[in-house]
């Protein structure tokens, strides 16, 4: 399996392939992709790649997404207590959710604490509505660097499926 610096460089790679394949549709006519949803994708495809990767599952350790996040990094301890490595959180449509929700939840904890702690302070808000325009390139950039790497890893996309079909024959 390769390292998480082989993993961000397969990334990079792919995205270098899409972004000029993007750059070059939108310049010949053949497809539009405004700013704003190109600045989404690349911001929720470098989110994926360097800091919610499906490595995560083993922050116990020394992974590269858990260095990204710095100081931060000990929040992902208890996801990688919960989560075993290729299990649940390298499925390819709810194992990028889980890091999501955890991420969610430790966010929500975070913000209570906060303001417990110091009720004066103002916190941002989440801009409202969020559209379509904006969400899809946010959706498609976090899951298409996941699966990039479960591809890598051999992971096939009936991953999960095949795993508990092979426990109910037991």
């Amino acid at each position: 399996m390769p390292s998480g610096r082989v993993h961000n460089l397969i990334n990079i790679a792919a995205y270098s392939v899409l972004a000029a394949g993007a750059l070059y549709t939108t310049r010949a006519g053949l497809w539009v992709v405004t700013p704003t949803q190109a600045l989404n994708f690349t911001l929720a495809f470098a989110a994926g790649t360097f800091l919610l990767s499906p490595d995560l599952d083993l922050a116990e350790g020394r992974v590269d997404s858990k260095r990204h996040w710095g100081l931060l990094g000990f929040l992902w301890v208890p996801y990688g207590m919960v989560f075993s490595h290729r299990g649940l959180s390298h499925t390819w449509v709810v194992g990028p959710l889980t890091r999501l929700a955890y991420l969610a939840i430790v966010t929500v904890i975070v913000v209570g604490l906060l303001r417990y702690l110091l009720p004066g302070l103002e916190m941002p808000a989440i801009p409202q509505p969020l559209d379509t325009k904006f969400l899809i390139p946010l959706v498609a950039g976090y899951y298409l660097s996941q699966w990039l790497h479960l591809i890598a890893d051999g992971v096939r996309p009936d991953h999960g499926l095949r795993r508990s079909a092979r426990k109910r024959r037991r």
